[in-house]
């Protein structure tokens, strides 16, 4: 029996029920506009996930009601997030509008979950240090460029050897959030580490030429524009994966990034070995790297182009999280 693996892991192809045919047209759709294959995957299991709980009906067989009536057991009985509530909502107003072809009147009267306005978490640098010294190797590596740069965690897993500048100190982040590109600082200290994490990323590409192999997935067109690029090692990731995989776009045997579940489980083991108290995440790293630079000093239009935030205000959040108690005032009690 075929199987199709998506976010929740393998699932039949029997169990979409009548419509598996839709599915594929939903995924050939989502590639043609270059929506990323996470969002394929979440998109296609939300999309999945409604026929079924619909007792299978074509979706042009349903509307509004529908749609409102498995957002709201979503979020009563499934007690799921605003944010993930949302996403449910964007994938079925993709199959809608993009795939079907349907008009969506009744789209007006269908609310988006008001997601919470909270501060991030953010380490001191004492936290960060802890933290940072309960991990080696990759991991640490890793998790340093993510506080010491600003990544985000999948921008570090993504980053391709060619865009490593040492001569100049800086890293080139290509197609960011929002398809964006920008570059941000190489701190110094990890110079050295990230050599040689990129030579043992070459001793792997030489290993997979020799076995015939050693191409490496390449965005969006260039594939077939530079045929021959994906062998050149500047494409190759900065932390490859230890197992090759198969590309699910092309079929082809490639070696992908290193899995984003290697990372967050040695944050989560750090953090319980080092005694930090707060729920700490990759992101976190971030976090604390936009906030320790304000602190220092710096313009906040600066960090926001560090950080490649398309909005001042999304950068502003962390002029609420300062160490120097709520929003810079000085308590009436610490006055001399």
């Amino acid at each position: 029996m075929g199987y199709a693996r998506e976010d929740a892991g393998v699932i039949k192809l029997a169990d979409v029920g009548r419509h598996p045919g839709l599915l594929e047209v939903v995924r050939s759709k989502l590639r043609a506009k270059h929506y990323s294959l996470r969002t394929e995957q979440a998109y296609v299991a939300w999309i999945r996930r409604f026929i079924l709980a619909n007792g299978r009906r074509h979706p042009r067989e349903m509307g509004g009601a529908e749609v409102e009536a498995f957002l709201s057991r979503l979020a009563v009985e499934g007690r799921v997030s605003a944010s993930t509530q949302n996403q449910a909502l964007s994938a079925l107003l993709f199959l809608y509008r993009e795939v079907l072809r349907v008009e969506l009147p009744w789209m007006e009267s269908v609310l988006r979950a008001k997601r919470p306005r909270r501060l991030p978490t953010v380490l001191s640098h004492l936290e960060v240090r802890q933290l940072l010294s309960m991990m080696s190797g990759r991991t640490w590596l890793m998790a340093s460029l993510l506080y010491g740069t600003g990544m985000r965690l999948m921008e570090c897993l993504r980053l391709r050897v060619k865009d490593v500048d040492f001569a100049r100190n800086e890293i080139l982040i290509r197609n960011g959030k929002g398809a964006k590109d920008r570059r941000t600082m190489l701190p110094r200290t990890l110079e050295e580490p990230l050599r040689r994490e990129i030579e043992r990323a070459r001793l792997l590409h030489v290993q997979d030429l020799a076995e015939g192999l050693g191409e490496t997935p390449l965005p969006d067109a260039l594939a077939r524009k530079y045929p021959n690029s994906g062998k050149e090692f500047g494409w190759q990731f900065v932390f490859p994966s230890d197992q090759r995989s198969i590309n699910p776009y092309t079929g082809r045997t490639h070696r992908h990034h290193v899995d984003d579940g290697v990372l967050s489980r040695a944050i989560k083991r750090a953090r319980g070995q080092a005694g930090i108290d707060k729920l700490v995440s990759a992101h976190t790293l971030r976090h604390s790297f936009a906030t320790h630079l304000l602190e220092s000093g710096y313009d906040i239009r600066t960090i926001q182009e560090l950080l490649g935030h398309k909005d001042l205000a999304t950068t502003q959040i962390y002029t609420h999280v300062l160490n120097r108690g709520g929003r810079g005032v000085r308590s009436p009690l610490d006055a001399e």
